[in-house]
């Protein structure tokens, strides 16, 4: 095992042991991005899944991995927001309480990239059922926005004062005092809204993230040349290779394979290569074992996989 590997299991271990600690103020005036979850929409283990590679996560709950998200805390203007509100905003909102207590930084917004449940299914505990709460800014793309507008229980949210929506265009960005959200169109699935990825600025570093895209030969984009103009780049790894899903036409899903992505990534230096982290892995990618030889073949070739608890300096 690599001493880079067995470093991030290290810390994603100690993330996991400190959500029994007390909330710890940060003394450092650093922004960062904080990584909440990193599986696919539905979590790991999947619902319904009872086959091998599901059990473990079922009978060991440290092994269990929340839908994708990331906190962007900013010290300095004592703010936190996220990116997604995913199925399992309880649990994230505790690990990220833990980071930044509410007794010192508020939530000042939730950014979204898109209306497939793992990305907004979670806005469901900002509601009168749940949290109450009073007008959390909800950044959301015009079909985005229209969606959680006109349909319910979405609208509710609206009516209720429990989220105030925030409009947002592609390639305009969102100034978070010293920080900056920019918004970017990517092809997806786009059935209730379209899809977008963001770049994170802050006063040192930049950071993108993609947690759902379809295949990079269909972004007008070239992947190689984005990551190089960045300091981190989260990005989709639904799944790592074909045949994950049997008696599935893969193809309908057309999420870049980690393989894939790799192969379009090998003309980077060493240096571009490790601002790699993937994220938003399948309850099927072997990348969520740390053991498996996938993951080992990964860090290998000079790139990273997202966990839990990951902090990244912006």
């Amino acid at each position: 095992m690599s001493i880079k590997y067995s470093m991030a299991v290290c810390a994603a271990i100690m993330s996991l042991l400190s959500f029994a600690e007390e909330p710890k103020a940060d003394d450092s005036q650093e922004s960062y991005l904080y990584v909440l979850g990193v599986a696919q929409d539905a979590g790991y283990p999947q619902a319904g899944c009872y086959q091998a590679h599901c059990m473990p996560g079922w009978q060991d709950p440290l092994l269990r991995r929340g839908a994708t998200a990331i906190a962007l805390v900013d010290p300095e203007a004592k703010a936190k927001y996220l990116f997604e509100a995913t199925p399992n905003l309880p649990e994230q909102l505790y690990a990220l309480e833990l980071q930044a207590p509410s007794e010192q930084y508020s939530l000042e917004g939730v950014f979204l990239t898109h209306a497939h449940i793992g990305h907004y299914g979670g806005l469901m505990f900002f509601g009168h059922e749940a949290m109450g709460s009073k007008n959390i800014p909800v950044y959301a793309m015009p079909r985005m926005h229209s969606y959680l507008s006109n349909n319910g229980p979405w609208s509710q949210l609206v009516e209720y004062r429990n989220i105030s929506l925030r409009p947002l265009l592609p390639d305009r960005s969102v100034k978070l005092g010293g920080l900056s959200v920019t918004p970017f169109l990517v092809p997806h699935r786009d059935e209730f809204s379209e899809t977008v990825g963001y770049t994170i600025t802050g006063t040192n570093k930049s950071a993108l993230f993609i947690p759902d895209i379809n295949k990079w030969a269909r972004w007008e984009l070239d992947i190689a040349e984005v990551v190089q103009g960045v300091d981190y780049a989260l990005i989709d790894a639904t799944f790592y290779g074909g045949g994950e899903l049997p008696g599935r036409d893969m193809s309908k899903i057309p999420h870049p394979l980690v393989t894939e992505t790799m192969a379009a990534l090998d003309g980077l230096s060493a240096e571009d290569k490790d601002k790699i982290w993937f994220i938003h892995f399948n309850h099927t990618n072997p990348l969520l074992r740390e053991d498996s030889k996938e993951s080992h073949t990964v860090i290998s070739e000079g790139f990273n996989l997202a966990f839990e608890g990951l902090r990244l300096g912006l």
